[in-house]
């Protein structure tokens, strides 16, 4: 089954870490992608900080485009990363290993992806 792994963190948690810890924890994360190159079917990517968001959202007529995020939450996603795994249990394995959940506040978000199939049917 294929899952998007998307990785959350706090940036002002993330701010306080030393240089030499951010730079030790992006090797961490280059290993843990090439320790699961096996089931991970798109490498992802890591994304610019939420302050270089930009929104379209639904107005009153047309579209309106608002700098930022839409979510106001105080996690943000810092990345993603697309896996093809036999089921849940074995995405939350993979999660649980994701080098970053030994900081405060970082998480990782699992979502089942839809198959052509599954959209496309009938």
């Amino acid at each position: 089954m294929k899952y998007v792994l998307m990785f959350t963190s706090h940036p002002e948690l993330d701010a306080l870490l030393p240089a030499e810890q951010a730079e030790s924890d992006l090797q961490r994360i280059l290993a843990w992608h090439e320790d699961n190159r096996a089931v991970i079917i798109d490498g992802g990517a890591a994304l610019h900080p939420v302050e270089t968001a930009t929104t379209v959202r639904a107005g009153d007529g047309d579209p309106v485009v608002v700098d930022g995020p839409f979510s106001e939450a105080k996690e943000v996603i810092g990345g993603f990363t697309l896996v093809d795994v036999p089921d849940l249990d074995a995405a939350i394995a993979l999660a649980k290993q994701w080098p970053s959940l030994d900081h405060p506040g970082n998480s990782v978000e699992i979502r089942p992806m839809f198959d052509d199939e599954e959209l496309f049917a009938g």
